[in-house]
């Protein structure tokens, strides 16, 4: 597990839902769509955090 990786995918989250937000507040359909891209980015990052980490508990 790299603590590093998974900071990056919470502050991906955490920017994904900001500008998803300012996208329903400006009403910007392109920004609404950024922004739940980036929100998936990070999902998929996490996952691949979460299969680094059961592949160590297997190996050890």
């Amino acid at each position: 597990m790299s603590i590093e990786d998974r900071v990056r995918a919470a502050a991906k989250n955490i920017e994904g839902k900001l500008q998803e937000g300012l996208g329903e507040v400006t009403g910007d359909p392109k920004d609404k769509a950024e922004g739940k891209a980036k929100q998936a980015e990070a999902e998929v990052r996490n996952s691949i955090e979460n299969v680094k980490d059961e592949a160590k508990k297997v190996i050890d």
